[in-house]
């Protein structure tokens, strides 16, 4: 094997294990019927979520999987696949998700979510979670609920006691 490809792999497998590394969630997809500006689409909705799409051979895959000591994927390493790298663990398999609703060529296999192989329905259920900000905004309105009842009740009870008290001061 020539000394140049042979560079050119290794290089291949550190640019996945970076990734992996890198990434909350590896997702594994289908791509194929896609059109390119599908895929153009698709790859602009991932940098938007700070993710992105990137296609790899699949021994590749799985010698940097091998490497790295991790396992769950490998059943969904056949074909033609394009691994999506999302940094936050919702963002990428929830573009992916409503993305496949209206693309139905678009075929979600797997991935890896914290380390930790999933299925196509695993995913799924990822995506479904809210994103960061969502989930912090939820815990403020959590916190902020008993402050804001009782700033409710203190005025109802102002305003009462004002109704009352307003005709004995004339």
């Amino acid at each position: 094997m020539n000394k140049d490809v042979l560079q050119a792999k290794k290089d291949a497998v550190s640019e996945i294990e970076k990734g992996l590394k890198e990434s909350a969630s590896v997702s594994v997809v289908s791509y194929q019927g896609l059109t390119v500006a599908e895929l153009t689409e698709l790859r602009r909705t991932l940098a938007e979520k700070n993710a992105a799409m990137t296609v790899y051979k699949n021994t590749l895959v799985k010698r940097a999987l091998k490497e790295m000591g991790l396992t769950g994927i490998e059943a969904y390493l056949d074909g033609a696949n394009a691994f999506v790298f999302s940094k936050e663990l919702t963002a990428g398999p929830a573009a992916i998700v409503k993305f496949a609703r209206y693309h139905e060529k678009l075929v979600i296999k797997g991935g890896l979510v914290e380390g930790k192989g999933v299925d196509a329905a695993g995913l799924t259920e990822v995506a479904r979670i809210p994103s960061r900000e969502g989930l912090l905004s939820m815990f403020c309105q959590c916190l902020n609920a008993p402050i804001r009842n009782f700033a409710y009740a203190v005025d109802s009870i102002a305003k009462k006691q004002g109704a009352t008290t307003a005709p004995a001061a004339q």
